[in-house]
C-alpha cells in the first residue's frame, strides 16, 4: 500500500505520515518549501520525501510519478496541503484570491486526476480530503479560504458518487482549531477565548487529525464515502 500525503512537512501533515506508515503504508511525503523536515520525516518513517506543489501541474505529475516508480502505484491520497489568509476580502487581490484557490481546492482536484487512473484501473483506492469547519459555516476575515474549503466538501461528495462504482472511497475531514503554525498569528488571549468556545475546552492536536485519517484509510471505514468527519472538538455541530 502506498500514500501521498500533500503538504507532508506541516504539523498536521507529519502526524499523517507518521500514523499512515504505522498502519503499513510506504509514505509519500509531499511538500513544497520545507525539503529539510519533509526529509526528516522521510528518514523516520522510511518514507520518500517528493517535492509536490500543488499550485504547479508539472510539479504534481512529476511527484506522482516519482512516488509510482518508487514507492508503488498510489493507493491512497491524503490532499492536505493548503494556505490560509486573514484579512479584508474587499482589500484581497486578484493574484492572492487565485492562489488561495489553487493551493487549497484545484490543487486537490488535479492531484485526484493523476492519481485516480490507477485505482480506477485497480478498482479501489482512497482519497482523503482535508479542509476545515470554515468550509462549513464561513470565516469573517477568511473569506477566499472559508470558499476554497466550502469547494472541497462538495467536491468529495461528487467524487465519491462517480468514483463508488470503481471501489473507491473519498471522504473528507473538517478540521477545527489545531496547534499548527498556520493557527500562530493568534495571541494566547485569543486562543483562550477560542478554547471557551469548543466544548471539549481544548484545541486539537495534529495527531486528532492523524487518528481520523488513518481510520478512513483502514478496512474499519470500507462502507464510508462521501463522508464528511468533523473533527472539531464540538466547536462546530
Amino acid at each position: 500500500m502506498t500514500a501521498f500525503v500533500t503538504g507532508g512537512s506541516g504539523g498536521i501533515g507529519a502526524a499523517v505520515c507518521k500514523a499512515l506508515y504505522e498502519s503499513g503504508y510506504a509514505v509519500a511525503v509531499g511538500y513544497n518549501t520545507d525539503m529539510q523536515t519533509a526529509q526528516a520525516i522521510a528518514e523516520e518513517i522510511n518514507g520518500l520525501a517528493i517535492h509536490c506543489d500543488v499550485t504547479d501541474i508539472n510539479s504534481m505529475k512529476n511527484a506522482v510519478s516519482m512516488a509510482k516508480d518508487k514507492l508503488g502505484s498510489i493507493t491512497l491520497l491524503v490532499n492536505n496541503a493548503g494556505v490560509a489568509d486573514v484579512g479584508l476580502f474587499t482589500d484581497l487581490t486578484k493574484e492572492r484570491l487565485e492562489h488561495i484557490i489553487s493551493a487549497d481546492l484545484t490543487g486537490a482536484m488535479l492531484m485526484s486526476q493523476l492519481c485516480l487512473p490507477d485505482m480506477i484501473h485497480q478498482k479501489s483506492g482512497s482519497i482523503i480530503n482535508i479542509s476545515s469547519m470554515w468550509g462549513e459555516t464561513g470565516a469573517s476575515c477568511e473569506v477566499a479560504y472559508s470558499a476554497a474549503k466550502a469547494g472541497l466538501i462538495g467536491f468529495t461528495k461528487a467524487l465519491a458518487k462517480e468514483e463508488a462504482p470503481s471501489g473507491i472511497r473519498v471522504n473528507c475531514i473538517t478540521a477545527g482549531m489545531i496547534d499548527t503554525k498556520m493557527n500562530s498569528c493568534f495571541s494566547a488571549d485569543e486562543i483562550a477565548d477560542i478554547v471557551e468556545e469548543i466544548p471539549l475546552s481544548r484545541i486539537g492536536t495534529p495527531q486528532d487529525i492523524a487518528n481520523a485519517v488513518a481510520f478512513l484509510a483502514s478496512d474499519k471505514a470500507s462502507y464510508i464515502t462521501g463522508a464528511v468527519l468533523k473533527v472539531n472538538g464540538g466547536m462546530c455541530i
